[in-house]
């Protein structure tokens, strides 16, 4: 509804949106979880934006206050039932921005559609995805860093450690510095995660994500009377990239999510849990949400022959997986390592007795889906297709190939890319029956390509776009085949590619005890029914600690590894009570919100939970890595918990002080899961 006063605003069942503008740009005046809720934010302008011409029209190292951002002029604005489009210009350069607002389950999906209405080229270089303010008050931060086998370390900490209080109203100016994350090439989560929360645990609290695979920067910055918060993709000073808008050209920014929620940190990780799910493109061949086993992790590690993989396929079966993944090396020479065959994608050479259909009839003979193992984008300098596809369908820079680990990285943009892993997925899947692909990516080639770009990164953003569509392409030809997005682990989890592939692996963490602060911290970057927690039990490991090693894989998406037919008795029962158990509660787990009973985990932490809230019902995972402790949760007052795994290892002892749950937890490694039922 439009007011006289230039205010409108757009209602929709779970959020309110008001918005304001006249003789200025238009800002975003309220968002709340209702008509009579509080707002969550303060006025702030819903977009700027950068060219190679103009900056900022005030001095400051964040990315507000935008020659071009406060030139806009409300045009239209056009609301339907879940999306609201708002119509921007600037008279002196001609670019029109339309700002879109999409609904999703409990947030909103946000972009904006730069256009090109001059006769002359105009060169951006910044977009922001998403522009709000949060008011000042009792404020924690909580941001994420990433690593090869040490994804996911959370901190939460008082705002005021990274913006000081500077006594801007004794100066009458809002600040000129910023708190920044910045992604680092085309691993999007390889140093520094693409979320963010501001939680307050008095009033409402908000959370955000940034959907690329690209480059990306959200940063956080201070006015007199609020915190402004900024989401980009892909930024000049950042990422060098350029977009040159020819007359008539547009340019759309990376989504980015944001939601509100009373409650703080776990209300507001909750609410955006539920926008996850709504931006995924589900489908129903991932609705039963199987258990697959995979054979790299502490087990064949990139050398799979006929011998190895026979025993192992037998005790995947027995154990409960639905699908069986052969991972890398089974393109590669019987005598070659792994990674020299990567790209051509064709059977090694006598690596399989009787051929690798033999082994997928074997997986099939099972009641097993058979799967492998691609890395779809990156091709060995020295293969021979190498040779023979144009330069055009490598990124490149000052017209050479680049090479990172021996390899090129290939363009999705370019047809003769595209064209081969069309033609080696649809061979794979017609001619060995393959129905799962762990779609990985092991190189980060630098800030992008310039071919067919104004700059390398506005290229890596292209390719990553036209990736993304790849794989969705490949689902609609092929739905009953499931997609795994790995990335040496996970150096690129972000909801660009999320929201098409089917689960996510969570680490290449080899060392069971490092695993529980990764998978505890998993969903704070995916939702849980795709978080691929691997669960690797081993010969040699006690009970206790062949439990420790699979609670991880039950909390999530239980990805199932390890030489499981050289375990010895005892340790099978615990392995196949864990899958029996994670099957039994993966359709409540898909439904389930985290939280995090003792905070965030740390590495080094002795004891680590976490809560999967299913309403009626919930789980709660306890690790323990130290000593004995006696671990208390207010947060569960009142619950009932009863220890549903391992059944066959001793009870943990469980008390109640004042309705407060207290587990005496034995010294680690050891591991339990509780069924919690609230009083």
């Amino acid at each position: 509804m439009t007011l006289a006063d230039g205010a409108f605003t757009w209602r929709l069942p779970d959020l309110h949106l008001s918005f304001a503008h006249g003789d200025r740009p238009v800002r975003l005046t309220g968002l709340s979880t209702g008509p009579d809720a509080p707002s969550a934010l303060a006025p702030q302008e819903i977009v700027d934006l950068f060219t190679a011409a103009e900056m900022r029209a005030r001095s400051s190292q964040a990315y507000v206050w935008s020659h071009v951002g406060a030139r806009l002029r409300y045009v239209d604005h056009t609301a339907g039932d879940t999306e609201l489009v708002v119509r921007q210009r600037d008279a002196r350069t001609g670019l029109e921005v339309a700002s879109r607002f999409r609904s999703a389950g409990p947030g909103l999906q946000i972009s904006h559609t730069v256009r090109n209405t001059s006769d002359a080229d105009v060169v951006l270089t910044a977009v922001t995805s998403a522009q709000f303010a949060v008011p000042l008050g009792d404020l924690d931060l909580l941001w994420g860093e990433g690593e090869w086998l040490g994804e996911g370390r959370w901190h939460q900490r008082p705002l005021t450690e990274y913006l000081p209080d500077l006594n801007l109203e004794f100066h009458g100016q809002s600040a000129r510095g910023h708190f920044a994350l910045t992604s680092v090439g085309a691993w999007s989560s390889g140093t520094v995660l693409p979320t963010g929360v501001l939680a307050n645990p008095e009033g409402p609290s908000a959370a955000w994500q940034i959907e690329t695979s690209a480059g990306w920067h959200w940063e956080v910055s201070q006015r007199r009377d609020a915190v402004i918060v900024s989401v980009l993709g892909p930024t000049d000073l950042e990422h060098q990239f350029a977009e040159r808008l020819a007359p008539g050209a547009e340019f759309t920014s990376v989504p980015a999510g944001l939601v509100v929620a009373d409650g703080g940190r776990d209300a507001a990780i909750g609410a955006l849990t539920g926008y996850r799910r709504a931006i995924r493109r589900l489908r129903p061949a991932d609705a039963a949400l199987p258990v697959v086993y995979n054979d790299f992790m502490n087990t064949l590690m990139g050398d799979p022959t006929t011998e190895k993989l026979l025993p192992i396929i037998e005790a995947a079966a027995d154990a409960g997986a639905e699908y069986f993944c052969i991972d890398a090396g089974w393109f590669a020479g019987k005598d070659d390592g792994w990674w020299s065959g990567t790209g051509e994608w064709r059977e090694g050479e006598g690596r399989f007795t009787g051929g690798l259909i033999s082994v997928i009839d074997a997986i099939h003979g099972t009641g097993m889906r058979a799967g492998l193992w691609l890395e779809p984008e990156v091709l060995r300098a020295s293969a021979p297709l190498a040779q023979t596809l144009p330069d055009e369908a490598f990124f490149c820079r000052f017209g050479e190939r680049v090479i990172e680990s021996g390899a090129h990285q290939l363009d999705f943009r370019h047809p003769a890319a595209r064209a081969h892993l069309d033609a080696t997925v649809d061979r794979l899947i017609a001619d060995y029956g393959v129905s799962f692909f762990k779609l990985d990516y092991n190189i980060n080639p630098g800030a992008g390509t310039d071919v067919d770009a104004a700059a390398p990164g506005g290229g890596l953003l292209a390719h990553t776009r036209a990736y993304r569509d790849w794989l969705l392409a490949v689902q609609a030809r092929h739905p009953e085949v499931l997609f795994e997005s790995c990335s040496s682990g996970a150096m690129r989890m972000d909801y660009g590619l999320l929201s098409a592939a089917h689960l996510q692996s969570t680490s290449d963490q080899q060392d069971f005890r490092l695993y529980p602060p990764i998978a505890a911290a998993a969903p704070l970057s995916v939702v849980p029914e795709q978080a691929g927690n691997w669960a690797y039990p081993a010969e040699g490991m006690s009970p206790e600690e062949t439990a420790f090693a699979m609670v991880a894989g039950i909390m999530g998406r239980l990805y199932l590894s390890g030489f499981l037919h050289r375990l010895d008795e005892q340790q099978t029962g615990l392995v196949h009570e864990a899958v029996a158990l994670h099957q039994d509660w993966r359709q409540r787990i898909a439904a389930s919100r985290p939280s995090w009973p003792l905070g965030l985990p740390g590495w080094n932490d002795d004891v680590i939970a976490l809560v999967l809230d299913a309403g009626d019902r919930s789980l709660l995972a306890v690790w323990s890595r130290g000593e004995a402790a006696e671990v208390a949760l207010p947060q569960l007052r009142g619950s009932a918990l009863d220890q549903v795994y391992p059944a066959r290892l001793a009870a943990w002892k469980v008390r109640t002080d004042d309705g407060v749950p207290v587990i005496e937890a034995p010294a680690g490694p050891a591991a339990r899961v509780f069924e919690v039922t609230p009083a």
